[in-house]
């Protein structure tokens, strides 16, 4: 199961990650998001388990935790094109 995680702190490695999740199974891989032109972290990130049920526990066991000051948010990452399309108005008004 691939998992969001959210609301990380700008100091935080890949290998902090995959041990706050370890506790709960196996780990696939970690991706933390970085900024394309600064290299800093952008704040959230994917993990990947291959158990689900393991993944279910690690989601409610962590989200909501403080981490390095942070309280992160951890969910299942959306599998992408589930999320409604953004919707641009009309400016009235304008000729």
């Amino acid at each position: 199961m691939n998992i969001y995680i959210g609301n990380l702190p700008g100091s935080i490695t890949e290998d902090k990650i995959k041990t706050l999740f370890a506790a709960f199974g196996e780990i696939e891989n970690v991706k933390l998001i970085k900024d394309r032109f600064s290299g800093r972290l952008r704040g959230f990130g994917f993990i990947e388990m291959p158990s689900n049920s393991e993944a279910d526990q690690a989601i409610k066991a962590l989200n909501g935790n403080r981490v390095e000051g942070n309280d992160i948010k951890v969910r299942p990452a959306d599998p992408g094109g589930k999320r409604g399309k953004k919707r641009f108005s009309k400016k009235r008004g304008f000729r």
